[in-house]
């Protein structure tokens, strides 16, 4: 006798990582609805999809993210989309009981002395951050929920230079997606990334002509995260 697949609702199937998501083989059926199907800033509209499509899970990856600059120049656009969206979101999956996995950013902790842990003191260094992290609070009132904090990037590293004075955890899209379907059964925060390095010896391993450039003026020194958590849980 056959079981019937788990269902996901996966926003941003459209976006960098969710273009890469739907290539990947996996054992779910998944929706991705388009934003005439599933308007997050329309919490009617998010229910209507719900009771349609019946899911076990909501994987919410739609947000705006670039240009950085955006979160400055038009605050209302960052705070529709990364704060109000994902509090739509968040309340239509506790009306549910429906397990909700949300895209964070591992810019929200300070950037200064790295490796930074699951529970460590945050304060974002952009307002990109500070938008991800208005997301966050609405699913932390959640109980049923699980915020990656992400540094995930494009493969092949899009740029020429890469900064040599930047310490990360670069990880490649094609991972991430990879890893997630292990994941959605945590609960909680999680840091999601790679090894711990600058981001010029990241980027020099795909593309050895890669120059070095400094990020001294864009990003704090060190941004990377402890991701002990993740290794344990992708252990088992």
């Amino acid at each position: 006798m056959k079981t019937s697949l788990k269902k996901i609702i996966f926003t941003g199937g459209s976006g960098r990582f969710g273009k890469v998501f739907k290539s990947k083989k996996n054992k779910f059926k998944i929706f991705y609805p388009n934003k005439k199907e599933l308007n997050i800033l329309s919490q009617r509209s998010i229910i209507k999809y719900i009771k349609k499509t019946k899911p076990d899970y909501f994987i919410h990856a739609a947000g705006l993210s670039r240009p950085m600059s955006i979160h400055d120049e038009n605050i209302k656009k960052s705070i529709n989309l990364n704060i109000i969206g994902t509090s739509n979101v968040v309340i239509a999956c506790e009306k549910f009981k429906l397990k909700l996995i949300y895209f964070s950013t591992g810019y929200v902790y300070p950037g200064k002395k790295g490796n930074y842990k699951e529970n460590d003191s945050i304060n974002p260094f952009n307002k990109y951050a500070w938008s991800k992290l208005g997301g966050e609070a609405s699913v932390k009132l959640y109980n049923n929920s699980l915020i990656l904090r992400l540094i995930m990037c494009e493969k092949p590293f899009l740029h020429k230079t890469a900064y040599h004075d930047i310490n990360t955890n670069f990880i490649f899209h094609e991972d991430v997606a990879s890893y997630l379907p292990k994941l959605l059964n945590q609960k909680g925060t999680l840091n999601v990334g790679g090894k711990i390095q600058s981001i010029y010896n990241f980027a020099k391993k795909f593309d050895p002509q890669i120059k070095k450039a400094s990020g001294k003026n864009y990003y704090p020194k060190n941004i990377s995260m402890n991701i002990s958590k993740l290794k344990k849980i992708l252990k088992k």
